[in-house]
């Protein structure tokens, strides 16, 4: 049995890493839908962000510190009424 180069390893430039790291860097965006729209594995994504994280080349967005968590649009149990 005989494999062509279908299973060949794809290499992505530091263009392209450097934009979907952006990408995903904003609060609230989806890294599966940022690598979805490129047509990458969310799984790729995510090892670049580790990568960006551990080499500290990256920051990532986040909650400012000290920021509440947002309510839920919920009532309680004791909210209800019997």
């Amino acid at each position: 049995m005989t494999t062509d180069n279908s299973r060949r390893l794809r290499r992505y430039g530091p263009e392209l890493k450097a934009q979907m790291l952006a990408e995903s860097a904003v609060l609230g965006a989806s890294v599966a839908k940022v690598a979805m729209a490129h047509g990458i594995n969310a799984n790729i994504v995510h090892g670049w962000r580790k990568q960006a994280r551990e080499s500290g080349g990256v920051t990532l967005a986040t909650k400012p510190a000290g920021s509440r968590p947002t309510p839920l649009a919920c009532r309680s149990m004791a909210a209800r009424p019997a």
